[in-house]
């Protein structure tokens, strides 16, 4: 009889603990649908102050949105659109903080490509010219480089291309800008290297001919003039109706009278770069 009222003790007790777990369990799907709710409650409110215009409110409630249920489908999205609420603002550490946050959580989502060229864009946002802080133009062009490897067959690989021709071009401008001022201080070995750099490193930019002017001029000041003459001769075999050959001529030629009158270009490689995102 003692056995007997045992076993039904245990029986009782096993339907009990089912029954609890049971109710845990649907307790616990209600709370993450309820979470899941709310977070896709708070996106798409964020987007559409982002759609309105009020991006710090809104970056700010994408996150808020990823941190109610970050295992949602949304939450990777809702960190993207904040970290490029940011940028559109112009808050660019902002911005690499919630793109840094998305690489540590989600390492592999399907938009990494995205991230990776957003992230880039907020250190090429902060270039402004030779004269600056070369960090940014190195940053964003060892970024887009990344992505042009990585992701070779996207969009973004190929803007990352047109961003990097722009780079070099601002990079040899920083070289000429140099090369220049040592020309003025007459250290002649220093102005050479910086103009040499040009045609090592930033050959398809547009200061090559530029440099290679500025070589055949020093070169002739410091008297090597068989120098001079090799750079004279691969400008004019190259861009032989360009107006560095011209000044480059006139250093061996006294006398020659410019046949044209040289136009200044009004619309820098920099004031091209600024509109791109007007």
């Amino acid at each position: 009889m003692q056995n007997i009222l045992s076993i039904i003790i245990f029986f009782f007790l096993i339907i009990f603990i089912t029954s609890c777990n049971s109710k845990k369990e649907k307790i616990s799907i209600i709370e993450s649908d309820n979470l899941e709710m709310q977070m896709i409650d708070a996106y798409k409110e964020a987007y559409k102050e982002l759609d309105r215009g009020d991006a710090i409110f809104a970056a700010k409630k994408f996150s808020e949105a990823e941190l109610l249920y970050p295992q949602s489908e949304w939450a990777p999205r809702a960190v993207l659109l904040s970290a490029y609420s940011f940028y559109s603002q112009n808050y660019y550490d902002r911005a690499l903080s919630e793109l840094d946050r998305f690489f540590s959580k989600y390492p592999k989502h399907k938009d990494i490509d995205y991230a990776h060229f957003l992230y880039a864009m907020c250190y090429y946002e902060n270039i402004i010219d030779e004269k600056k802080d070369l960090k940014p133009l190195l940053t964003s062009k060892t970024r887009f480089e990344y992505i042009i490897k990585n992701y070779p067959n996207t969009d973004f690989a190929q803007d990352a291309k047109f961003k990097i021709n722009l780079i070099n071009d601002i990079l040899a401008s920083k070289e000429i800008y140099l090369g220049k001022y040592y020309l003025k201080k007459k250290k002649w070995v220093a102005a050479i290297n910086r103009f040499k750099n040009i045609l090592e490193k930033y050959e398809t930019t547009i200061y090559v001919e530029e440099a290679l002017h500025r070589l055949v001029e020093t070169y002739y000041i410091i008297g090597l003039i068989d120098e001079a003459e090799k750079y004279a001769s691969v400008l004019g075999y190259n861009y032989q109706s360009s107006e560095w050959y011209e000044q480059s001529y006139k250093i061996f030629n006294r006398d020659y009278q410019t046949s044209y009158q040289i136009k200044k270009d009004k619309n820098s490689v920099f004031s091209k770069f600024k509109r791109l995102f007007k």
